[in-house]
């Protein structure tokens, strides 16, 4: 991997800030601090960017720049506080889904446990509640007009799938209350053909490229966090000095920088993986994603803190990305399962590597010395290279020593015949 800033990214990235410090910001305590939807305030940016043709190959008709892209837009738009408008549309087109989709029920580990479908007929009926996004209070129409279907994670047959539900289901119900906002179904039906797709632990496939656009995400809303606090400390006077020149402040706030370091080099090393060496990717996705949450959480609350009682007001804004990091830090599930979920894969793959290692080590015998060939034999033979029983073949008494040496080895380890 090339730490240098591919000289594209570094304009697409400047093109992208310039675009989202026009949109207009929610500042207000109460609400919802985004709108995060398909028809939200940011998808005319990407949609003047040509944002879903950055990933798309080139043999599709788009530009082919690979996933790095995906991530760097969804880490722009959480430095910008604005609303994920990117995430849905990108997985419904890794899936092959329809456009204008909205995900649901990725925040339960394992995948689609959150949902649950009960065979009924030639199809299933789906019971639970899930987080969904890519919806705004305009979008909750059930009556399914001007709106995709919404994209749920489920398990059919113990493979978690992702299903396509029209907004006009029976049973479907949605919460627009709470953030974020959630979907209730109750015996809503779904066919074998509403299948978009499976969500499996391939370390390429959808779930993968999903996982690490939503880690850019978090990271994003942890580095506008940082931004604001260090701005605000550097201005903000007490005790006749700057805030930001108080070791209680700076040095939190240079530990939050370092995190921050950290964490990106993990998600866009995964990214980079994904784009260039798929082979080895591994679990560099649910690790970025897990370091992003927890750097989000910790690094947000630190800001928060950092500026007193104004970042829970309008005057700062703080509070945005506050909300953001709570809602958004278990959206594709908790940390701590992932973590599980690393850790696991890891001890599996170090219990793969022993036992091959010990199926070498053990490669069966092939004659009756007990040797597999002769290079072996050669090496094991007591005799063969011993000085001390090369010349045990002649003694001249009882006693068991060679004559005139009296260290020489017993008479019991003569060569053999």
């Amino acid at each position: 991997m090339d730490p240098t800033p591919d000289p594209l990214f570094v304009q697409l990235r400047k093109a992208l800030r310039t675009g989202l410090d026009g949109v207009p910001a929610r500042n207000e305590v109460h609400g919802a601090p985004v709108a995060d939807a398909a028809s939200g305030p940011t998808r005319k940016v990407l949609d003047e960017l040509g944002a879903a043709d950055f990933e798309r190959p080139a043999s599709a008709g788009g530009l082919g720049l690979g996933l790095t892209a995906g991530v760097l837009v969804s880490e722009e738009l959480g430095r910008a506080a604005c609303g994920n408008a990117y995430r849905a549309e990108a997985m419904a087109a890794d899936m092959g889904g329809p456009a204008g989709a909205a995900l649901a029920g990725l925040e339960a580990l394992p995948v689609g446990a959150g949902v649950t479908a009960v065979p009924r007929g030639s199809g299933w009926e789906l019971t639970g509640t899930a987080t969904v996004d890519g919806m705004t209070v305009d979008d909750m129409r059930v009556d399914g007009t001007g709106a995709g279907p919404i994209l749920v994670a489920t398990r059919t047959g113990g493979e978690p799938v992702l299903v396509a539900v029209p907004r006009d289901a029976p049973g479907l119900g949605i919460e627009v209350a709470c953030r974020p906002p959630a979907v209730r179904f109750k015996a809503t039906p779904v066919t074998a053909a509403d299948v978009v797709g499976t969500l499996d632990d391939s370390p390429t496939g959808p779930l993968a490229r999903a996982r690490l656009r939503q880690a850019a995400y978090l990271l994003g809303i942890a580095e506008g966090a940082h931004q604001v606090a260090v701005g605000y400390a550097g201005f903000r006077r007490q005790f006749d000095t700057r805030l930001r020149d108080l070791p209680a402040v700076s040095f939190g706030l240079a530990r939050a920088q370092v995190a921050l370091r950290a964490t990106g080099a993990a998600v866009y090393r995964g990214a980079w993986l994904v784009d260039c060496e798929p082979d080895e990717v591994g679990t560099a996705p649910v690790i970025a994603l897990a370091m992003a949450a927890e750097t989000a959480r910790d690094v947000v609350r630190l800001c928060m803190q950092s500026c007193g009682v104004r970042a829970m007001t309008a005057e700062l804004g703080l509070h945005r990305y506050f909300r953001l990091a709570a809602a958004e830090s278990t959206r594709y599930g908790n940390p701590a399962t992932l973590w599980r979920q690393v850790g696991t894969a890891r001890l599996q793959a170090a219990r793969l590597t022993a036992a091959a290692d010990s199926a070498a080590d053990n490669t069966g015998f092939t004659d009756d010395a007990g040797f597999t060939d002769d290079a072996e034999s050669a090496n094991n033979t007591e005799s063969a290279n011993n000085t001390g029983s090369a010349n045990n073949t002649a003694f001249t008494d009882g006693t068991g020593f060679a004559d005139n040496d009296d260290t020489a080895l017993p008479l019991a380890v003569a060569a053999r015949p």
